[in-house]
C-alpha cells in the first residue's frame, strides 16, 4: 500500500487514491460573463428599472389622452355591459386611469352619473382602491431602489419618515383632507417602507367620504337643487376650506424648516 506522504528527499508526494478524489470534487461555478450576462445586470439594475416605470406611465397617460374617458360624463358606458360586470369592468377602468394620472373627482362624478349612488360608489372605491394597489406595487418594485437614496432634503427624509413609522394615520389623513394629489401619495408611499395591506385600508378608509361626495353629486347633477345634490357640494367644499385654512396657518412653520 502507498503512504499519503513520502519523506525521502524532504518533499510530500499525494498519494493516487487522494488525487483521484480531487479531481472528482466539483468545481465552483464560474461567474456569468459575455455580453448576455451584462444587459441582464443592466436590465436589472434600479435605474433601468425606474426608466421602465417611466415609460409606462407615460404611455398609460398617452393612451388616455387619446381614448378620453371624459366622454363618460356625455356618452355614457356602452350598451353591450350591464349591471354587475359594468360596475366590475368600470372600477378595473378606473383603477388603471387613475395609475396614468386621471384626476379622480371626474371619474367619481361619472360613477354616480352612469350607476346611480349606491353602485356607482362601489365602483368608485372598488378602482380608487385598485388604482393605489397598482401604483404602490409598480413603484415598490421599479422605483424604490433607485428612488431611496435621493431622499436627502429634510422635508424628503421627514416624509418618508412619516410614513414608514406611522403608515397607517398618514395616509389616512392625506385622503382625508384635499390638496394632496392622490398618484403622488401613492408613490411617496411606494418609495418609503411602508407596508401594502396598512396603505390599502387607509386609502379605503380615507377616501370614502369625499369619494361618496362626487358620486352623490354626479348621481343627482339632473336635479341641482336637491338636497341630496347641495349636501354633496358642501361635503366637498368644506375639506377643501379646512385644508386650506391649515395650510395658510402653518405656512411659517413650513417656510422656517
Amino acid at each position: 500500500m502507498l503512504d499519503a506522504t513520502t519523506r525521502s528527499g524532504g518533499t510530500a508526494t499525494a498519494s493516487p487514491r487522494a488525487t483521484a478524489t480531487n479531481l472528482s470534487a466539483p468545481l465552483p461555478p464560474a461567474p456569468a460573463t459575455g455580453f448576455a450576462a451584462r444587459c441582464v445586470r443592466f436590465l436589472l439594475s434600479p435605474w433601468s428599472r425606474l426608466s421602465l416605470l417611466v415609460t409606462l406611465l407615460l404611455t398609460a397617460a398617452s393612451l388616455v389622452l387619446a381614448f378620453e374617458p371624459q366622454r363618460l360624463l356625455t356618452d355614457g358606458w356602452p350598451d353591450r355591459l350591464g349591471g354587475a360586470a359594468a360596475v366590475v369592468a368600470y372600477a378595473v377602468v378606473y383603477g388603471v386611469c387613475t395609475v396614468a394620472f386621471v384626476p379622480r373627482p371626474l371619474l367619481n362624478l361619472a360613477a354616480g352619473a352612469l350607476f346611480g349612488s349606491q353602485l356607482g360608489l362601489g365602483a368608485a372605491l372598488g378602482g380608487t382602491v385598485l388604482g393605489a394597489g397598482l401604483a404602490f406595487c409598480l413603484g415598490r418594485a421599479l422605483g424604490q431602489e433607485a428612488l431611496r437614496p435621493l431622499l436627502r432634503g429634510r422635508w424628503l427624509k421627514a416624509a418618508d419618515d412619516q410614513l414608514s413609522r406611522h403608515g397607517f394615520r398618514s395616509m389616512l389623513a392625506a385622503r382625508l383632507f384635499p390638496g394632496i394629489p392622490f398618484a403622488a401619495s401613492n408613490y411617496c408611499a411606494a418609495v418609503s417602507r411602508m407596508g401594502l395591506l396598512p396603505f390599502l385600508l387607509a386609502t379605503a378608509l380615507g377616501s370614502l367620504p369625499n369619494t361618496a361626495a362626487y358620486v352623490v353629486a354626479g348621481a343627482r347633477a339632473s336635479t341641482p337643487t336637491s338636497p341630496a345634490f347641495l349636501i354633496a357640494l358642501a361635503c366637498i367644499a368644506v375639506p377643501g376650506l379646512v385644508g386650506a385654512v391649515v395650510a395658510w396657518r402653518k405656512r411659517h412653520r413650513l417656510r422656517g424648516r
